[in-house]
């Protein structure tokens, strides 16, 4: 059975992008060689690349006009853009899951293949972790407090408890943390 893994850069105050949409400057702070050597293994574990309609059409918008070793890597792993409305952004190795991605959690972890991202998709994100789909948190904490912006963990009311498996200091500042599911 294939995981869910969920990647953010994410802000001491809490915050995976500022007061407005696509506000990442901040990732800027942390970006270099370590990180981006990160991104790229990363890359490599992942299967799908599972998304948000908004997110799915900014990463859309951003990685179909880039290139490089990351931007290659985006634009070939298959990609499912999870919506309630639709989307109107096209992107190579798309597929679209209408309605309630609780409706499609069970069969797209029993699908051959690697590993299930979530990369950003706070919404999503809070879905998948309400139904107790997410095996794996990972973090980049970004020594940064923005005073205000998007939260990444939304609050559903109720405890969800994850142990960490592993922390490392990035000489940028960053600091990588992955938590696994308690109860797994």
């Amino acid at each position: 059975m294939r995981r869910i893994v969920t990647w953010d850069l994410m802000t001491l105050d809490g915050c995976f992008e500022g007061a407005t949409p696509w506000s990442l400057e901040f990732h800027m702070t942390v970006w270099g060689d370590e990180l981006e050597t990160y991104s790229l293994k990363q890359l490599d574990e992942v299967g799908t690349l599972l998304f948000g309609r908004k997110t799915f059409e900014g990463m859309a918008d951003y990685w179909s006009g880039e290139t490089g070793a990351i931007a290659d890597r985006m634009n070939a792993v298959e990609k499912i853009a999870a919506t309630r409305n639709g989307t109107t952004k096209a992107w190579p190795n798309t597929r679209v899951l209408q309605g309630d991605i609780s409706d499609h959690i069970e069969a797209l972890k029993a699908e051959d293949g690697k590993d299930i991202f979530v990369f950003g998709s706070s919404d999503l994100m809070a879905t998948l972790l309400e139904k107790n789909a997410v095996d794996e948190i990972r973090l980049c904490l970004v020594p940064v407090v923005l005073g205000g912006g998007n939260p990444l963990f939304k609050s559903d009311g109720v405890r969800k408890d994850f142990q960490l498996i592993e922390s490392r200091p990035f000489t940028s500042g960053g600091l990588l943390l992955r938590y696994a599911r308690a109860d797994a």
